[in-house]
């Protein structure tokens, strides 16, 4: 029996200029204890499709021009705004994509939790909390009556998905829809948070609607999925058939852009080139091309010199560093304790190479880049970069050091100034070695070129751009000033698996082109095998193993680095299964 039918649905957006068809004629159904999937990269409908059942539209500017959205022979798309009230949250429940946005920052948890009891359940508060306390503890939360006390950013990110999910089936939902439950999540967390939704829905016998861009969830929870592009669907096929037989060249597209622990480290990825975006149309067979992107010819020289370095030579050499932040308590702020963030770690990279770093969130990695940029100072260790200690310089002699070592950070939307153009952001570090404009304006063109975007976006503004684009030009900020060593800090966690397969050859290209150096930080285990030459494995503010990167995944030594590649989730669904 179909629990939930969708039926040519159409969402439509509109603003003062224009009209924007984000969902176009989209149909699919869910069976009742069934997990189904809805896969594709950001912007092909998938949030919006979600957003049109639980009738959370944005309002006036997102309506739903026409179609049938059934659930239990209840149209949804007919509802009053009453009746979706009985519904929402309570027979259908929903996680949503980013917990620290969507849960209320001024309220406890108790106090989010315990609204949903008495709303839909009719409970008194004591009721209700108590009710809430034992989800807390079901969906694995340690001192529940303790956290329910606290606020969201209290919490880990694990934990505050924990909660979402409580929030989500508090009610015993026949639906459960989750939208990217497990993105920016770590692979232990994600691995955890998947098990936990899966354990949930043979409990309370639920069908769960799963919405992500990762191959890998998909393969790990669904029985049948849904590929959309473009606000359409593309194929719907049972899961096995998608993975062994995907009959849609944009299908195959996908599955070929995502990096494996089988793959060659740093081979270039299969992309798909752009194909129907600005009409929104489905692509076919004579409109997709897969391709490799590794034509040396796009990539121009720059007029600095090449330095010449053997290859052997040791670029970065961190020893014994340590980095602890102090914990001070009482009206005086005293010292009690510390933090140690990074606690002797020690590891060089070699001219030309790339080591990966992995752990999870928490595990001091970001904390070790910043150091390595000294944006932090260290509170004890060597940083010898180049045969010079950094730790001891002073910050007037750390600027040529810095305009050698660059960083890319994770989210571009947070790291590129909204009110500067392209052309502004890329050139700021070039004004601020005191080069002359036109120096300046050839050569952020240049890189512009580089980094494959057009030399008119240095008039744009970043809005104007996708996510890949964006982080193309945090890309060509770090290049601009030519630098030897390059900090990549979780620079593709945040893009779809064409997009992150573009950007990785494009480092991949840089790499070869320039003779550049990376520190390569990831929580994504098979990205950083196809990146790396070395990796490094950090847990605790520690190394607890290094080696190169096919001998650290076919013999890892160290249990924490074994738990970390059992918890990746399989990249095919016979894999799970055990077939």
């Amino acid at each position: 029996m179909e629990l939930l039918e969708v039926r040519n649905l159409i969402t439509e957006f509109e603003t003062d200029e224009s009209k924007t068809r984000a969902v176009d004629g989209v149909s699919f159904s869910i069976s009742e204890g069934m997990t189904l999937g809805i896969v594709g990269e950001s912007g092909c409908g998938k949030s919006v499709t979600a957003l049109s059942i639980m009738g959370l539209l944005p309002r006036p500017a997102g309506k739903i021009l026409s179609g049938e959205i059934h659930f239990n022979e209840i149209d949804l798309a007919k509802s009053s705004a009453k009746e979706m009230e009985a519904i929402r949250g309570n027979r259908i429940g929903m996680i949503f994509q980013e917990p620290m946005t969507a849960l209320n920052p001024v309220l406890t948890i108790g106090n989010q939790m315990i609204e949903a009891y008495r709303i839909h359940k009719d409970m008194s508060y004591d009721e209700a909390l108590r009710s809430a306390i034992s989800m807390l503890d079901r969906v694995g939360i340690t001192s529940p009556d303790l956290k329910i006390l606290q606020y969201p950013h209290q919490l880990s990110g694990g934990m505050r998905q924990r909660v979402m999910i409580a929030m989500a089936i508090s009610c015993n939902p026949d639906l459960l829809i989750a939208d990217e439950p497990t993105t920016a999540l770590d692979v232990t967390v994600q691995a955890q948070i998947l098990e936990l939704i899966q354990e949930l829905q043979k409990e309370l016998g639920m069908s769960v609607l799963m919405i992500t861009h990762d191959l890998g969830v998909v393969a790990e929870t669904c029985d049948k999925v849904v590929v959309m592009y473009g606000g359409k669907v593309c194929e719907t096929a049972d899961v096995l058939d998608i993975f062994d037989h995907p009959a849609h060249p944009y299908t195959k597209g996908l599955l070929a852009s995502i990096p494996h622990l089988e793959s060659t480290p740093k081979s270039k990825l299969p992309v798909m080139t752009a194909f129907g975006r600005e009409k929104n149309e489905i692509p076919d067979k004579s409109t997709i091309l897969t391709t490799f992107v590794s034509d040396e010819n796009n990539f121009s020289r720059t007029s600095y010199e090449n330095q010449s370095i053997e290859n052997n030579e040791i670029i970065l050499r961190v020893e014994n560093l340590k980095m602890y932040f102090p914990i001070r308590k009482g009206v005086l702020a005293k010292t009690k304790d510390y933090n140690k963030a990074v606690n002797g770690v020690s590891f060089c990279i070699k001219k030309g190479e790339t080591l990966g770093l992995v752990g999870e969130s928490g595990c001091g990695k970001s904390t070790l880049a910043r150091c390595i940029l000294r944006l932090y100072e260290p509170t004890s260790g060597k940083i010898i970069f180049k045969g010079t200690d950094t730790t001891k310089l002073k910050p007037s002699a750390l600027k040529p050091i810095r305009n050698q070592i660059q960083m890319i950070f994770q989210d571009p939307m947070d790291s590129l100034n909204p009110r500067h153009t392209v052309g502004e952001i890329i050139g700021e570090p070039l004004a601020i070695n005191k080069f002359s404009t036109s120096f300046t304006k050839k050569r952020v063109r240049e890189i512009l070129d580089i980094v494959g975007l057009p030399s008119d976006s240095a008039d744009r503004y970043t809005f104007e751009f996708s996510g890949g684009q964006k982080q193309r030009i945090g890309i060509a900020r770090a290049l601009v000033l030519n630098p030897q060593l390059i900090v990549c800090d979780e620079a593709v966690s945040a893009l779809d698996v064409s997009t992150q397969a573009q950007i990785l050859n494009l480092l991949l290209d840089l790499q070869e082109e320039f003779n550049l150096t990376y520190l390569f930080i990831s929580h994504n285990l098979a990205v950083v095998k196809h990146m790396s030459d070395e990796v490094a494995v950090m847990y605790l503010g520690k190394i607890v193993e290094e080696n190169s990167s096919d001998r650290i995944y076919g013999h890892s030594e160290h249990p924490y680095t074994s738990a970390l590649i059992s918890a990746i989730p399989a990249n095919h669904p016979a894999k799970k299964a055990g077939i």
